[in-house]
């Protein structure tokens, strides 16, 4: 499999796993009775951090495989 293929089939798969957090995060939001600005901001914390650990994850990575 080519490299970039690689790459993109993983970042497709970050950003879908990053949106369904998301919008778990919203939905369970609203139903613990926040607004809708306050579920969006929910969402999209949510969504950062899910970002934000794949790319440590990354680094983590990168700095140990050859």
């Amino acid at each position: 499999m080519p490299a970039v293929t690689l790459v993109l089939f993983t970042v497709c798969l970050v950003l879908i796993t990053a949106l369904a957090v998301a919008a778990v995060a919203g939905k369970l939001a609203r139903l613990d009775g926040a607004s809708y600005p306050a579920a969006c901001l929910r969402a999209a914390t949510a969504f950062g951090a899910v970002v934000t650990l794949a790319a440590a994850v990354t680094a983590a990575l990168a700095a140990v495989l050859p």
